[in-house]
């Protein structure tokens, strides 16, 4: 796990890359990679790669970045791990290659040097890299089907850029910061950024499972060569759909394995849920014992619910972990709050539960360690594989009726104006039930796009709205269509708020501490194994299924144990910072007057990034 970027001036008319610039691109994502750095230049210096080094595979100098094959014309800038990393190299020395070292990067220089641009198709893992081919003078770019892990490019027509994070792309100076209507509006809608857009106009995500090509003639448009929606929908009808207990052990058992790859300790992040509990239990049947697992605890939460740390020490207990429990302060985060605005590269509503459980990783001594994030978008954990097919059921046909939502909206908000203030979604029902993006929307959306001219400029809304296209956007991200409800909502869980928000949030708030965040529930062939199954799972009972896993399985009380998820109590923490709590309604946004806590949020992390901005 690193942080890369680099440089190509690509137009004969482009000045010389300057060093300045790469590193101090490079040295801003100091934290990423506290380990070791480089930089690489190509024999005319028109092309640049930089590096920042988290020593995780591989530990000795050999395995440094940027690394050149031994002929000099291939040379690679990588983020990420590769899990099949072994099974490569074992096939490439067959073919007659000799490795430098033990690293999964030099696996991809030789798989690069012989498949090409189609080594892509070959990986298993979380990876974003550039690639530089000396004999064709071009630059290679990739980012993992899940998106995993970020890449960022920006092109000003003569020089091609990238970096690991925004604010990198900033540091080195010669970016514009000329505002992107499209990734301010996203932020309003959704709490998070959806890709390819970033918070400016010049910057872009190079989008999930895509790769891109720069050379002479400038970069070529991205090219997908893997999305979920055809992943899920190929294997879905690869074979007869049952629910299968050993089915599900055994993939979640070599997804497990896989993850656990490395040359250094690997923990875990417990809470006191299925997830993290079923992944412990497969770590230890993988032949780990005496695992790292971190669990974080707050003041506000003893004798709740939402207090991780007792049924947490449980599971810990059960699978012979050592149990380490990080307490967190209302003070604490008051302290950390500046902190932790400046390791958010790109604006969340969330991380800050990563941010602190990362921390406590840190302070433990780990470099590494697994999260059950992805058990959710999986295995159906989410209330949205409930009420989405509900809402579909009870208003799809009368929202399918031209103008009648519009028209019902704007009488709900006229007639019955308090039931509009207490429940604004519920005047938008018959507006976006006749579609699943519309459907998601309503379900994931801290906003609807009508409420947002009483947030920001009206302009800049109709702009952001044009350029984004959130219901389009949403559209592709079923396409092809499942055929089925639990799919349909998987893919739009799996394509938009993990991806933007969950791995986003895991790799800025893991990376600020360096930290490597590994996610075996996010993994394809764990996907293609469980696809089938979906086609007949009901909501609950793939959770079921997971706590059943581990050889000994989960104790009883920690599947009937209300979800609540790696809780944190910043709500209430983010609203006396900004200043945006309930019944402080004069300091509030024109506009804001939903409850909806999470709205409050949104408006309270906005107003404190830009006074930390200020």
């Amino acid at each position: 796990m690193c942080g890369i970027n680099g440089l190509f001036a690509y137009h004969p008319a482009a000045d010389t890359p300057s060093e300045n610039e790469l590193l101090v691109t490079r040295d801003s994502m100091k934290a990423r990679g506290p380990d070791g750095f480089g930089a690489w230049w190509n024999a005319d210096r028109r092309c640049a790669l930089g590096h920042r080094r988290l020593s995780i595979l591989d530990l000795s100098e050999r395995a440094s970045q940027p690394m050149t094959s031994e002929d000099g014309n291939v040379a690679i800038t990588y983020n990420g791990e590769i899990y099949n990393y072994p099974a490569l190299r074992a096939e490439l020395e067959a073919d007659g290659v000799r490795f430098r070292s033990n690293s999964d990067t030099e696996a991809l220089l030789h798989l690069y040097t012989r498949d090409g641009t189609r080594m892509v198709e070959r990986l298993r893992g979380m990876f974003a890299f550039a690639i530089w081919d000396g004999m064709k003078r071009g630059l290679f770019l990739a980012r993992d089907p899940y998106g995993i892990k970020p890449l960022y490019t920006a092109n000003d027509g003569r020089t091609f850029r990238f970096s690991s994070q925004v604010k990198g792309l900033l540091a080195g100076g010669a970016v514009s910061r000329d505002p992107e209507p499209a990734g301010v509006v996203g932020f309003h809608l959704f709490g998070n950024i959806p890709e390819p857009f970033t918070l400016y106009r010049e910057i872009r995500a190079l989008p999930a499972g895509h790769f891109q090509w720069v050379d002479g003639a400038g970069p070529r448009d991205p090219q997908a060569y893997a999305t979920l929606a055809t992943i899920f929908t190929n294997a879905t009808q690869a074979q007869f759909a049952i629910e299968d207990r050993e089915v599900m052990r055994t993939a979640l058992l070599d997804s497990v394995r896989a993850h656990m790859v490395a040359d250094v300790e690997v923990g875990i992040f417990l809470s006191a849920g299925v997830d993290s509990g079923s992944l412990l239990g497969l770590m230890r049947d993988a032949g780990h014992r005496g695992v790292r697992a971190i669990t974080l605890a707050f003041d506000e939460f003893r004798g709740t619910p939402d207090d991780e740390a007792p049924l947490a020490q449980t599971i810990a207990a059960r699978y012979d972990a050592e149990h380490i429990v990080y307490r967190v302060s209302e003070r604490d985060f008051q302290r950390d709050l500046p902190a932790i605005l400046e390791a958010m590269d790109q604006p969340s509503i969330d991380g800050v539960n990563t941010w602190y459980v990362a921390k406590a990783a840190k302070n433990a001594g780990l470099k590494v360690a697994l999260s059950g994030l992805g058990s959710d978008e999986l295995l159906g954990g989410y209330p949205s594989f409930v009420t989405l097919p509900r809402w579909r059921r009870r208003f799809g046909l009368l929202a399918a009726i031209p103008g009648l939502g519009r028209i019902a909206r704007r009488l709900i908000v006229s007639i019955m104006p308090n039931l509009a203030r207490m429940r604004p979604k519920a005047a938008g029902l018959l507006e976006y039930a006749n579609t699943w993006p519309g459907l998601y929307l309503l379900q994931r959306g801290l906003f609807l796009p009508h409420d947002l001219c009483g947030l920001i400029d009206r302009d800049l809304v109709r702009e952001g709205l044009r350029r984004l296209k959130p219901l389009e956007r949403l559209a592709s991200d079923i396409t092809p269509d499942p055929g089925f409800d639990f799919g349909r909502v998987l893919l739009l869980e799996s394509t938009n708020y993990m991806r933007h928000q969950l791995l986003r949030d895991a790799d800025w708030a893991g990376m600020a501490h360096g930290i490597e965040i590994r996610v075996p529930f996010v993994d394809l062939p764990l996907l293609k194994l469980v696809a089938p199954q979906t086609r007949v799972m009901v909501p609950g009972a793939g959770k079921a299924l997971l706590a059943q896993a581990p050889s000994r399985p989960l104790p009883n009380e920690i599947l009937a144990r209300a979800k609540t998820g790696f809780a944190v109590p910043t709500g209430a923490w983010i609203a006396k910072t900004a200043d945006v709590r309930p019944g402080a309604s004069a300091r509030r946004p024109a506009g804001l007057v939903s409850r909806d806590w999470s709205r409050l949020v949104l408006a309270a992390l906005t107003s404190a990034q830009a006074s930390y901005a200020a």
